[in-house]
């Protein structure tokens, strides 16, 4: 059996050859849609990895609760002061109604306007605690982070771009930096860290390039509450009291997250009249973004599945134009005892010798998905890299082995079901008829 499937492959292959253009070209759509299964199934796998790593830099057992403006708030008086937010008080009534939180970290930000020796800079100022630190994944570049001991002191730690503008061609510690009317003196410089995206609506995009950090108390003291700001011209002001821009905790145990988001919900709701907050959970972002990933996936696998498709009736229309041309052929096969199922095997031996080739070509490209992209994105960046948007800049794309699987096991499926019809009509033939073909 092994000697008569070898001899049929062996006479597949070299019918094939005698027409090398018209097998080249309808190998080509298996090779186009295997390779497109493997490239968007990368593409798409290397965007969702970004994405649920950002949400892991989140902590998946962090609850995150934030300030946002109430749509109430907006009125036509323009000297009104708007009074919203997170409060000290939500911080401690957090603290001691539920037990599963282990960590809480509390902040307070604000744009504002730094000057340093004729140097002016807009930032962010933001009122930490010591536990923002390792909560935000910062390091220390020169100098030292805020400890226990600088509560109320007016220090502060500059991010790294912030001490790079503000002092570009000098050692930033011990320097003072005058933020409105209060002056701060350097105590440390953190190193660079990348920008977190948005994520979903659920969480603005972060940059952490232009911070500078002080201690909450110190905040509270120098800053304040209430800040005003002059809308228009005149002695129009518009002014807004918050205590806490947002408030990161750390649950002991995963499993009780949900429990504990409940439990906030309903503490908010007791003692806020406005929906003035919002609850990020990322082990929920987690979830939505593995959702959407599936998703996503089943979509591009479905735009491959129709690339190959195509490639397959391709396929089936140069053997059904085969098995016209050798009519006379198969005639003085039948004629010299082959039988119907012999010839079935020969054009179905042909077809999948066609589609196997593509997708083993296919898949070999697909493969080098990652070192193509690569020198593809070098290559828009030498000639102009303004083209090219941020997510690209960082985007490595991520060869799935379940996509190279599945386009090998459609790209020979299609093979069969596109090569049966052309072979079956081959053998369907009379004899004395195909040699009566001319």
């Amino acid at each position: 059996m092994l000697a008569a499937f070898s001899q049929t492959f062996k006479l597949g292959l070299k019918s094939l050859m005698l027409q090398k253009m018209r097998s080249a070209l309808a190998a080509l759509g298996i090779f186009i849609g295997t390779t497109t299964v493997i490239w968007l199934v990368a593409m798409g796998e290397g965007v969702s990895y970004q994405a649920q790593q950002q949400i892991l830099e989140l902590g998946a057992n962090n609850i995150i609760v934030r300030t946002i403006e109430p749509k109430s708030n907006t009125s036509g008086d323009k000297n009104r002061v708007k009074s919203y937010g997170l409060l000290r008080s939500d911080y401690q009534r957090f603290l001691s109604n539920i037990p599963s939180i282990v960590r809480a970290v509390p902040i307070r930000e604000l744009r504002r306007e730094f000057a340093a020796k004729g140097r002016i800079l807009k930032a962010n100022l933001v009122g930490c605690a010591i536990d923002h630190f390792d909560l935000n994944r910062l390091e220390i570049a020169r100098g030292r982070w805020i400890n226990a001991g600088d509560d109320r002191e007016n220090v502060i730690v500059l991010a790294d771009g912030t001490a790079k503008r503000l002092f570009p061609f000098e050692n930033p510690i011990g320097q003072k930096v005058r933020v409105e009317s209060d002056v701060y003196t350097v105590i440390g410089q953190t190193k660079p860290r990348g920008a977190s995206a948005a994520i979903g609506g659920s969480l603005e995009a972060r940059d952490y390039s232009y911070d500078a950090y002080i201690p909450l108390e110190t905040f509270r003291l120098r800053v304040g509450d209430q800040i005003m700001t002059r809308t228009g011209e005149g002695f129009n002001f518009q002014g807004e009291i918050i205590e806490l821009t947002q408030i990161t905790l750390t649950i002991a145990d995963i499993a009780m997250v949900d429990e504990t988001v409940a439990i906030l919900e309903r503490l908010l709701k007791k003692y806020h009249d406005q929906e003035d907050y919002a609850v990020v959970v990322p082990k929920e972002l987690l979830r939505q973004a593995e959702r959407t990933r599936s998703m996503f996936n089943a979509m591009l696998v479905i735009i491959a599945g129709i690339s190959l498709l195509v490639g397959g009736i391709g396929i089936m229309n140069i053997m059904l134009a085969t098995v016209t041309e050798r009519t006379r052929e198969i005639g003085i096969r039948r004629a010299l005892g082959a039988k119907r199922r012999d010839i079935i095997h020969q054009f179905l031996v042909e077809t999948l010798v066609l589609t196997g080739s593509g997708g083993l070509l296919g898949v070999l490209c697909g493969l080098m998905c990652g070192p193509i992209f690569h020198f593809g994105r070098w290559l828009l960046v030498q000639i102009s890299p303004e083209l090219l948007p941020p997510t690209i800049m960082t985007l490595e794309p991520r060869i799935a082995l379940w996509s190279v699987l599945l386009s090998v096991f459609i790209s020979l499926g299609v093979g069969l079901l596109f090569g049966l019809y052309p072979a079956r009509r081959a053998a369907a033939m009379n004899p004395i008829e195909a040699l009566r073909h001319e």
